[in-house]
């Protein structure tokens, strides 16, 4: 716990994305994306607790089953006010600040999350991410707000995108260069998300690459992105958030 702050990482997942229908317990090295980044995001050091906002339908139960069992607690909200779900699972969790991650980023890394964390602590910002303007690949996604700041848009932001996005409203209200964790270098044209089956391919590369190991960080995936650029060409010139949010 930071400076008596409990901070919970909340991730957003579901079985009817649109575009890969259940990528969230597609195999990757034998197992679910969904375990491979919350085994990933367990790792970080400024997380105290770790849980899974998922939509009421009946096609999510495995995917509840299955974070369950790996010792996970979950939420079931709607499932299209996804806003209404983060601030109903910060709620049960007692959250103080929020770490927003998609469950399409299996390669979400555990340091940089808790850099992100650590920058938006030692700020006076209630909201402060990694993606605006993003910088470091796509799948690196981290926003970390309030739990005032996620009450206010949850009461005050009204239209269908910005409950189904989460963030449009805080973004709104703190978007400047200070409330955004920035890489030296632009790599935002990296495509390390799930969207597509494509997507998946260059996942399942990477993870097939570091087996049997699951916690290699990002600048590892960087290394053998400049090394080895066949294993990421599936998916190249794919537009960056194509995909709804899950």
């Amino acid at each position: 716990m930071v400076k008596n702050l409990k901070i919970v990482a909340i991730v957003q997942a579901r079985m009817s994305s649109q575009r890969l229908l259940g990528k969230v317990m597609k195999k990757i090295s034998r197992k679910p994306l969904i375990e491979l980044l919350l085994m990933r995001l367990s790792r970080a050091e400024n997380i105290d607790e770790i849980i899974l906002a998922t939509s009421s339908n009946n096609e999510n139960k495995i995917l509840i089953d299955h974070v369950t069992k790996l010792g996970f607690k979950y939420y079931v909200g709607s499932e299209d006010d996804v806003l209404g779900r983060y601030y109903e699972a910060s709620l049960i969790s007692k959250a103080d600040v929020v770490v927003r991650v998609t469950g399409d980023c299996p390669l979400i890394c555990p340091s940089l999350v808790d850099q992100t964390i650590n920058v938006f602590i030692n700020s006076d910002s209630k909201y402060l991410c990694n993606i605006d303007p993003p910088t470091f690949p796509n799948g690196l996604d981290v926003e970390v707000f309030s739990k005032e700041l996620l009450e206010e848009a949850n009461k005050f932001a009204k239209s269908s995108f910005d409950r189904e996005h989460v963030t449009p409203y805080m973004k709104k209200k703190f978007s400047n260069p200070d409330n955004n964790l920035t890489y030296s270098e632009d790599l935002s044209s990296l495509r390390w998300t799930v969207d597509t089956k494509r997507d998946l391919k260059v996942v399942r590369n990477v993870f097939e690459y570091f087996e049997p190991d699951i916690f290699f960080s990002w600048l590892d995936v960087l290394k053998i992105h400049k090394t080895f650029p066949n294993l990421f060409k599936e998916n190249l010139g794919t537009e960056r958030n194509i995909g709804s949010h899950i």
